[in-house]
């Protein structure tokens, strides 16, 4: 069975064929010939931007910015992930390959690795080296003993737009991602980049995959300290409270997180609890939108530094704002600290298109708007509106001491001190010297796990590897389930919560197929874009083909969505 929020596509992109499937529709946006391509593209995602934030919030906007793209661009209303497991680094590997995690490999931020049963971070690479760091002030450079490893896009199993551009133009054209997240700059800008730069401890860095040395620009970035200014700045809103409590409802609401010395309500100091400046400091600036304001001005350093768009062929810039991530897991979507952060990114971003206007031209800039993922509302908050639906927090406690009671009563106990299982997220691992000792065979003992797992009031479906592997899923996830499943990485069994319950002690949190996580923007704007507002449901995997016939350029060769116009 398909799932109504995913259903089954076939894209024969090598004839162009555009297919009317079930439950989606192709817009053809214009039949004009493919323009002159621009000299700068700009992608930009916002972690966590849930779809129905430019609407909600859009009486706020100030002219430039969102309204900007929303008045004279395409915008897309309806477009989705097709992918079960919504994180930043499955979604951002979408954006630009076309492709999701049965393809391009990055199944979630970080995995339990099936041959050491150690966690793995998705972009962590012991080959290479950080650059920029705080110890590194001035350019010095810690012992290669003492440096910490950096950061690559080597488990990325797919090419991006990014990447066909540098080898369609000979290297010529630049392509380089920036974000607060490793993950983020890294996954946009593909294999073949120029540069990733990310933030760590105030202090944008990159790794030796890129370059052997920081370019000395960026050192004298770093080195102005332009994070260490904003110790003791004061988070406020910026419109009067109650324009939030109209739209949001009160500032102070059950279930949200108080964590870095920021509190639950406005205004938020932003010194980490202390008078002098501490690691404290450092992780409440991480949860401030001013985090966004020193990435916006490197932003534009990379664009004069590089000269991004002012050399005579086509550069890419991927710019992802993370900040509003961490802000909407510490409040939820229907706080007041979301709608501000949204409002100032919103300011920002009009700040950043008029720099861009006065830098390169608008008219010859390409602007792509979309996101990762959206979130889930506080669970407290759904049942205080309506007790009388399913909504709470994710006990994994209880999970795993269910399926391991199962086994144990099925095959005997594991061992002591032995399990035969590791939680990793909404994934499962069978301890694989366990199921030999005691000779169960996988299958049987995946069955035993689902049938437990399917017992508890907030598992909504459960799929174990056989079925995975043998394409024997069936049900409403079942489509989404498969596009989040690598079988060299993937857990032994995923497990599916329902609506509206949340896998955290506070505040909230995404990685599901329902639509307030999948759900998320898309915008077009500018050079090659043909204005107006399209209805017609759409995927992320259709930007990468879709800006790749924009700049003449073959689809990443894995790429499975199609063009949009």
């Amino acid at each position: 069975m398909t799932s109504h929020l995913f259903p089954a596509r076939l894209f024969p992109a090598s004839v162009g064929l555009l297919l009317a499937l079930p439950g989606i529709v192709r817009p053809v946006v214009a039949a004009d010939p493919v323009p002159a391509a621009p000299a700068l593209v700009v992608v930009i995602t916002i972690d966590q931007f849930r779809g129905d934030y430019l609407d909600r919030f859009r009486a706020h906007f100030v002219p430039g910015g969102f309204r900007l793209l929303l008045e004279q661009g395409a915008n897309f209303t309806d477009c989705r992930y097709r992918h079960a497991v919504t994180k930043t680094a499955a979604g951002h590997a979408v954006v630009l390959t076309g492709v999701h995690a049965n393809q391009h490999g990055i199944i979630n931020n970080a995995w339990v690795d099936r041959a050491t049963m150690k966690r793995v971070n998705c972009v962590e690479d012991d080959t290479v080296r950080l650059l920029g760091r705080a110890e590194e002030k001035g350019g010095a450079r810690p012992p290669a003993a003492l440096a910490p490893k950096g950061a690559s896009p080597w488990r990325l199993l797919a090419t991006t737009v990014g990447d066909e551009l540098k080898i369609a133009r000979g290297g010529r054209s630049k392509v380089i991602g920036l974000s607060s997240k490793d993950r983020s700059a890294i996954l946009l800008a593909g294999k073949l980049a120029d540069a990733a730069y990310w933030m760590d401890k105030g202090r944008l860095v990159t790794s030796t995959h890129y370059m052997k040395e920081l370019p000395a620009w960026v050192r004298a970035f770093n080195d102005a300290d332009r994070v260490d200014a904003f110790f003791g700045r004061t988070w406020d809103r910026l419109l009067p409270a109650a324009t939030y409590e109209a739209l949001v409802g009160p500032d102070d609401a059950p279930g949200e997180a108080a964590e870095f010395g920021m509190g639950r309500t406005f205004p938020k100091g932003v010194n980490g609890g202390a008078d002098k400046i501490t690691p404290a400091f450092y992780d409440a600036f991480e949860n401030s939108p001013f985090k966004s304001e020193v990435l916006a001005d490197f932003a534009r350093a990379v664009v004069e530094n590089e000269n991004l768009g002012g050399r005579g062929v086509t550069d890419v810039l991927c710019l992802s704002f993370s900040v509003n991530d961490t802000v909407g897991h510490s409040y939820g979507p229907d706080s007041h600290e979301v709608m501000d952060i949204t409002l100032r990114s919103d300011r920002l971003l009009a700040d950043f298109l008029k720099f861009l206007d006065a830098r390169v031209g608008l008219k010859n800039c390409t602007i792509i708007f979309t996101a990762d993922h959206g979130v889930a509302p506080l669970p407290e908050r759904v049942q205080g509106l309506n007790p009388g639906v399913s909504a709470g927090r994710v006990d994994n406690v209880r999970l795993l001491k269910t399926c391991e009671s199962a086994l144990d009563r099925a095959f005997g106990p594991a061992g002591e001190g032995r399990r035969w299982l590791v939680v990793d997220e909404s994934s499962l691992l069978f301890q694989r010297d366990v199921l030999e000792e005691k000779g169960v065979v996988q299958a049987a003992a995946e069955k035993i796990v689902r049938e437990a797992l399917l017992t508890i009031d907030f598992v909504a479906a459960a799929y174990t590897r056989t079925e995975m592997e043998e394409g024997r899923l069936t049900g409403e996830y079942a489509e989404a389930t498969r596009l989040s499943f690598h079988a060299a990485r993937s857990g032994d069994l995923y497990y599916q919560m329902k609506p509206y319950w949340v896998d955290r002690k506070t505040g909230t949190n995404h990685g599901t197929p329902y639509t307030y996580d999948v759900q998320v923007p898309l915008v077009w704007y500018g050079a090659g874009v043909k204005s107006g507002t399209y209805a017609q449901r759409v995927g992320v995997d259709d930007i990468a083909p879709t800006l790749a016939r924009l700049l003449g350029l073959p689809a990443p060769p894995l790429s499975q969505g199609r063009s949009l116009f």
